[in-house]
């Protein structure tokens, strides 16, 4: 198996895959959760209940229009065209676990920083990072691992096997190799390591984090 020139192809697809959403989903959502948190205007609790409302709706309810726009945008077949969709539905839930640990920051640390002057950039930078890094840390592996385990989108949109992430070329591979339970297993198992990787090294900041959302 790990001689196979199946399987590290499409380890490589699901890293890729897989990184760039939690990157985009990290940035983005500290961006947002940030403004959210720690700026007062006229809808802010509006656009938050927007973000916690979109949790209500996963990305396999709106895959038809979805196909249709990325064929639109020539993304069809593309890891760019994965990574958008999962980044854009894996927002919401990155904002709400974020904007609690950004609002309990409190108010005197971003006077004290002014006075001493930080810019906001840079009390974000000095300051927001360190204090919300078990959200930031939680939010990075959830949509990583999330990302990692993604089957329907990737079935949709990917029609060349060399572009193939982990899930379809599990499924793919049972199908060839129905008859050979063994090599099913080994392959299957292997692609579940990376995942058990990040959960096992992560879990005690994956609890912190998520019992850090629920405090604020």
């Amino acid at each position: 198996m790990f001689t196979s020139n199946i399987f590290w192809p499409e380890l490589v697809n699901s890293l890729i895959v897989s990184i760039g959403t939690m990157v985009g989903i990290v940035v983005l959502a500290l961006m947002v959760s940030f403004v959210i948190a720690r700026y007062e205007f006229k809808f802010n609790k509006l656009l938050y209940s927007l973000f916690a409302a979109g949790m209500m709706f996963p990305i396999t309810v709106a895959i038809t229009p979805l196909y249709l726009l990325l064929r639109n945008l020539h993304l069809i077949n593309s890891h760019l065209g994965i990574i958008l969709p999962q980044i854009a539905f894996g927002l919401p839930q990155a904002i709400i676990i974020l904007v609690p640990f950004l609002k309990s920051i409190p108010k005197e640390l971003e006077e004290a920083a002014e006075l001493d002057g930080c810019s906001r950039i840079g009390f974000f930078g000095r300051m927001v990072l360190p204090l919300s890094w078990p959200g930031v840390a939680t939010v990075g592996i959830l949509s990583f691992v999330s990302s990692w385990n993604a089957y329907m989108l990737p079935l949709f949109l990917l029609n060349d096997s060399s572009k193939y992430t982990l899930p379809l070329g599990v499924q793919m591979f049972s199908s060839q190799h129905s008859v050979d339970t063994a090599q099913v297993l080994a392959f299957t198992s292997l692609s579940m390591i990376p995942a058990l990787i990040c959960f096992t090294i992560f879990q005690k900041k994956i609890v912190g984090g998520l019992t850090g959302a629920v405090k604020g």
